[in-house]
């Protein structure tokens, strides 16, 4: 996949360990906000080598296919390893650079609590990212400013988890789902197909969890999230904002 770093202020920054990731995560969300003209991004760590399904070459072709259906600006894929994201200072300085580059109001990475050991690190990546981009002696030598995120925000992928918010996507979730049928080679289950979680109606879980949450407040589908901060509201506490 071509690694787009052209400068750009972007609203939100989803990042992920694999391209997919995200689209479980908050593909709804996503859509929501670039179709009210926010400018949002992805940004994958890894090219997903390890993936038991697919190649890099149709994972590429798939991200890209994900994002022309959610209407992003931009999508970066970083070339850090599928199964070997540790915590080390060079992995660090890119993402770091990614954020100092697109300076993004909002950051989301995945909630750590997850069964796949990338998801966790990734996020622990993310968030040591997210502090190491504002200071500013931090890889002084890349040449790009300090940036400070108003907030880093964690997205599920796999499990249940209480959410401390959810964003209401019902007009959004079929792009959520198109989103996900775009990586057929994760979660469709075909000839030669390697069994995994993904490829056993692992979409129609994601629906189910999304359509939970909805009914949890009152909407027929929302996305959770989870932060580490209190929120603070402005003029929704009494629906203002709807």
């Amino acid at each position: 996949m071509v690694i787009r770093m052209e400068a750009m202020k972007l609203d939100i920054l989803a990042i992920g360990a694999h391209a997919d990731d995200v689209e479980i995560g908050m593909a709804g969300t996503i859509a929501k906000y670039a179709a009210e003209g926010r400018k949002v991004g992805i940004c994958d760590l890894t090219k997903a080598e390890m993936s038991s399904n697919g190649t890099v070459e149709s994972r590429g072709h798939e991200a890209r296919t994900a994002a022309e259906i959610l209407g992003i600006h931009t999508r970066v894929t970083l070339d850090l390893p599928d199964r070997g994201l540790y915590i080390k200072e060079e992995y660090i300085k890119e993402i770091v650079k990614v954020i100092r580059t697109y300076r993004p109001n909002l950051v989301f990475a995945p909630y750590f609590d997850d069964r796949h050991p990338d998801h966790g690190s990734c996020s622990r990546l993310v968030e040591e990212a997210v502090f190491s981009a504002a200071v500013r002696k931090f890889d002084e030598d890349s040449g790009l400013s300090p940036h400070r995120p108003a907030a880093l925000y964690f997205y599920m992928i796999n499990g249940f988890h209480k959410p401390d918010f959810v964003i209401d996507v019902s007009n959004h979730i079929d792009k959520k789902i198109a989103s996900l049928n775009a990586y057929e080679s994760q979660f469709s289950k075909g000839a030669g197909t390697f069994d995994t979680p993904l490829v056993n109606g692992y979409i129609e879980t994601v629906e189910a969890r999304e359509k939970l949450f909805g009914k949890e407040v009152g909407v027929s589908y929302a996305e959770g999230f989870l932060s580490k901060k209190p929120l603070l509201i402005h003029r929704d506490l009494l629906g203002e904002g709807k």
